[in-house]
This record gives C-alpha cells, sequence and structure tokens, in this order.
C-alpha cells in the first residue's frame, strides 16, 4: 500500500504539489495543523527491542522504506528486553528519543503521560484495516499515543499427542467450564502415571491470566482513575482454585511451577511436555510447538454465560516521539511498517499476528502451520472490549503478581490476605508515580 502523498520518483514534484495540503489524522479525520513532509533529506531514527532475526527482519523493511522514499535515511537501534528499556528511559529523560519506538503496553501509560509520544491524531498512518478494538489497546484518556503492531488472544495450549497417549478426549472449548478443566486436568495425570502432571500453573503469572479471571467476575484489574478495581476476593478465588487443582493432583506443584518459568517459553512445561495443558498467547504456539515438535492445539478458555473475559493483547506498538524534529516522516515509516506489503513480506509474523487485517490476509497463504493455527484461534474467539492500559507506576505488576502468587502456592501466605496485599503494593506503585 502506497502512502497518499508520496511516490518512489518524483517525490519532491509530488510533496509540492501537495504542500497545501492538510495530513488527516490517524482516525481518517483532518488534522488541525499537521506536520507536512519535507522534500529535502531527512534523517530518522527507529528503536526496538528483539534478538537478531528481528533485526535483520526490520532492516529489510527499511532498505525497501528507503528505496521508496530516496530522501530519507533511517538509522536502527535495537537491545534486549531489559536493556531497551533502560536505554529508553535515558534517551527520552535527555530529550533525544528516536523518532520512531516500538512500544509495549506496560509502559504506554506511563511514556504517554509524560509527553513523550506524539498523539497519532494529528499524523497521517492509514488505520482502516485495524479494528477498533485492537486500537483502543493504544490509547491512553482518549488520546490514541501507539499503533498495534500485531495482537494476541489469551488460550489454553492442549498437547494433543499426550491426550491421545493416554487416551484421553480434547475438549468441547465452546461448552466447557472450569470445573470441566479441572476434571480433565486431574484425569490425564491419573492416566499419565506419574510421567506427566495435566496442566501446568494456569493464572497468577502474567497480566493477561489476571484480567482474564478479573473479566469473568465482571471486573477490571484498573478503572479509569488509576485505580486497582480487581476485588481481593476475584484474585482470592483465582489463587484457591489453583490451590484446590494441586491438591487434587491436576497441576504442577510449587517447585516444578517455578522451575517452568524460570526455564522460559522453550524450556517450560509446556514446551517439554511435562503438562498435557497450559496458558499461552495464541501467538506463542509456534515457538511451543517447535520447542516440543508435539500436536499442539489452541483452545478457548472457560466463559461464564453471557461474558467474553478474552481481549485483544497487542504484541507491541509502534509510536512516534513526542520531540522528534519530523514527525510527518516519522508516521510514514510507521505507516509503511503497518500496511505494505513488501514490510509484511519480510517480517510477516515476528512480531505477531498482524493487527492490519489487510496485511494478515496478504499473508495468509504464506503462514506456517501454527501461524495458521495462531490465526484460526484469533477469529474464533469473541473479545470483549479493551481492557484499559496498564497505569503510569504499575509497570511492574508482573513482578508483584508472581512473588504473591508464589506465596499463596508453597503456603506462606493465605489467598485473601495475599490478594489484599498485592492491591495494596500496586496501587501504592502507582501513586507513588502521579
Amino acid at each position: 500500500m502506497r502512502h497518499p502523498l508520496a511516490r518512489k520518483a518524483g517525490i519532491g514534484a509530488a510533496l509540492a504539489a501537495t504542500a497545501a495540503l492538510t495530513l488527516a489524522g490517524c482516525s481518517g479525520s483532518p488534522a488541525a495543523s499537521g506536520p507536512e513532509l519535507s522534500d529535502e533529506p531527512v534523517t530518522l531514527s527507529i528503536t526496538w527491542w528483539g534478538g537478531d532475526a528481528r533485526a535483520e527482519q526490520t532492516q529489510a523493511a527499511i532498505d525497501a522504506f528507503e528505496e521508496e522514499y530516496p530522501n530519507i535515511t533511517v538509522e536502527p537501534q535495537y537491545a534486549d528486553w531489559n536493556g531497551y528499556w533502560d536505554q529508553l528511559a535515558t534517551a527520552a529523560a535527555a530529550g533525544e528519543a528516536p523518532d520512531v519506538i516500538q512500544m509495549d503496553e506496560l509502559y504506554l501509560a506511563s511514556y504517554g503521560a509524560r509527553g513523550a509520544l506524539a498523539d497519532f491524531g494529528g499524523l497521517e498512518v492509514d488505520t482502516a484495516q485495524i479494528p477498533d478494538d485492537a486500537l483502543a489497546t493504544g490509547q491512553v484518556a482518549g488520546t490514541q499515543y501507539a499503533l498495534p503492531i500485531g495482537v494476541a488472544s489469551y488460550a489454553i495450549v492442549a498437547n494433543a499427542d499426550l491426550f491421545a497417549q493416554y487416551g484421553v478426549e480434547l475438549p468441547d472449548d465452546d461448552t466447557w467450564t472450569w470445573d470441566d478443566y479441572a476434571d480433565l486436568a486431574v484425569e490425564l495425570t491419573q492416566k499419565g502415571g506419574g510421567a506427566i502432571t495435566g496442566s501446568a500453573q494456569i493464572a497468577g503469572f502474567d497480566t493477561s491470566s489476571l484480567k482474564y479471571w478479573a473479566r469473568s467476575a465482571g471486573e477490571e484489574v484498573f478503572d479509569e482513575d488509576d485505580q486497582v478495581a480487581v476485588s481481593p476476593e476475584t484474585i482470592a478465588d483465582m489463587w484457591q482454585y489453583e490451590l484446590d487443582l494441586i491438591a487434587a493432583g491436576g497441576m504442577q506443584d510449587p517447585a516444578a511451577i517455578v522451575e517452568s518459568q524460570t526455564a522460559g517459553i522453550s524450556g517450560g512445561a509446556i514446551a517439554t511436555s511435562k503438562v498435557a495443558l497450559g496458558t499461552a498467547h495464541n501467538t506463542q504456539i509456534t515457538a511451543l510447538a517447535s520447542a516440543s515438535g508435539a500436536d499442539l492445539r489452541l483452545l478457548k478458555l472457560p466463559e461464564p454465560e453471557g461474558i467474553h473475559p478474552n481481549f485483544f493483547k497487542p504484541s507491541m506498538y509502534w509510536s512516534v516521539s513526542g520531540r522528534s524534529e519530523h514527525p510527518a516522516e516519522a508516521a510514514l515509516l510507521v505507516d509503511f511498517l503497518l500496511n505494505s506489503e513488501e514490510a509484511a513480506d519480510v517480517i510477516g509474523t515476528e512480531r505477531g499476528i498482524p493487527a492490519n487485517e489487510a496485511i494478515r490476509e496478504h499473508l495468509a497463504g504464506s503462514l506456517s502451520e501454527t501461524d495458521a493455527l495462531a490465526v484460526e484461534y484469533q477469529e474464533r474467539v469473541t473479545p470483549g472490549p479493551a481492557p484499559l492500559v496498564t497505569p503510569n507506576g504499575a509497570s511492574g505488576i508482573e513482578g508483584i503478581l508472581q512473588r504473591y502468587s508464589q506465596e499463596v502456592l508453597s503456603g506462606q501466605t493465605k489467598p485473601l490476605d495475599a490478594a489484599k496485599a498485592f492491591i495494596a503494593e500496586l496501587q501504592a506503585e502507582i501513586d507513588a508515580a502521579a
């Protein structure tokens, strides 16, 4: 897809002809006084986290962009997850953040609140092919600070090979309940004779699981006033379910859970076939299947009647620095990365299942078997409204949640006491950042 204000050839003439035009905002409404593209040489910087494979793919997309827009040079930067946020924080504090920033949901409110990110409402990026529910994940107080690159949904991962080996039928995920899940996990453990456990830990180790349990109870983790809104009783119920499942033999014990988490996605209990059931995001199916070599399936989580707790989780976003000297060109690069088939052909699904539905359709014929499973699953899920973005100060929520989960599952703290302490500690972090 070509950007409407520039062409591969004759870019200077095209820009001169359109100099009087006002750039349209990403929502489709005209921007009051949007930035204009320059026909002079421009240098942009872009940053992301990830490994060498992501760097190679992103560089190939940058090369395609520079070929189409020869007056723009793009300087790439990248780091691993931990180093990335340290570097970005230092650069942003000095007013030297890269023009285009790969952003994560945990940090979006923090950077948006301090004016470090531009409002896409005043920039030209075509978002017509990104569903409203997905776009909403990049908004803070109604302002579009980030555009989702890929989206994911929470899922149950079932090892069909283990089900077949022990003579257990896969469940009907349109009708099952959490009681059914527990019965199934216990049955798998018993028929496995000690070789496997029915289920890995299914909640309390990431924000998606907490959001799912909160929404199943008709609650949200956060409200619009940056308050922790999930009740301690709901969190305690989540932990009590797991304690009961451990006691029944259907879920791994606390020591095995810690070992699995420490081993990471490629060495955890699902990837090493130590369990037949677990939770993950649908986009993780490729890594899990590659590590395990097993026939893995994606199942919908149990849903209360009349409630759709699942949601689109952005794998990551593109944002534009609020201090960029070239916001129009930065938006042009974001538009290219999100909307062009040239970029899609080299990046594929490495950053998740594309949020852009047209790009997803373009890639459909070239998807791997597991990526196709992820897309099929996402199309089966009925998401509820997009959760509010994690408030400023709450980026450490997963570490806090994991700590209390370990205390509860190991018997050190009672579920309700831990839930109250978790909420109090998380709220204190948010209040301190206000």
